[in-house]
């Protein structure tokens, strides 16, 4: 007999791959970094107008919770940009067998980690 589907999928109960962990994050880390275009571009900004605003921009950055939101924005980029060269690889048919695709995923999260812990502590 076989097997029936649930009528209502809870999110919560489904075990999702390494690969689809990746997938979303990189969906998440990608809009993120486009909703928080405008607040790169005003620090930018605000550190290249005039020798007082760059010291002012100094000491806004020194808070705790800027370099919290700086850390969160490192971590995006770093797993945006490393999740797109293992995208690209896929794309050329490179990493497609499902050990590879489950190890190149691990090395995305992994990389992405160490990354941000290694230029997050260079921020703080």
């Amino acid at each position: 007999m076989a097997k029936s589907r649930p009528k209502h999928l809870n999110l919560f109960q489904i075990k999702l791959p390494v690969p689809g962990i990746v997938s979303i994050l990189h969906r998440i880390s990608g809009a993120g970094l486009f909703l928080m275009l405008p607040f790169l571009l005003y620090l930018l900004q605000a550190s290249l107008q005039s020798p007082e605003s760059y010291i002012h921009f100094r000491e806004w950055m020194s808070g705790a919770l800027v370099k919290l939101i700086l850390l969160g924005l490192l971590w995006a980029f770093l797993h945006h940009f490393c999740a797109g060269i293992r995208y690209l690889f896929l794309d050329v048919h490179i990493g497609t067998d499902l050990a590879a695709a489950r190890a190149s995923s691990f090395a995305v999260l992994g990389i992405s980690l160490v990354l941000t812990v290694v230029f997050g502590v260079w921020l703080w």
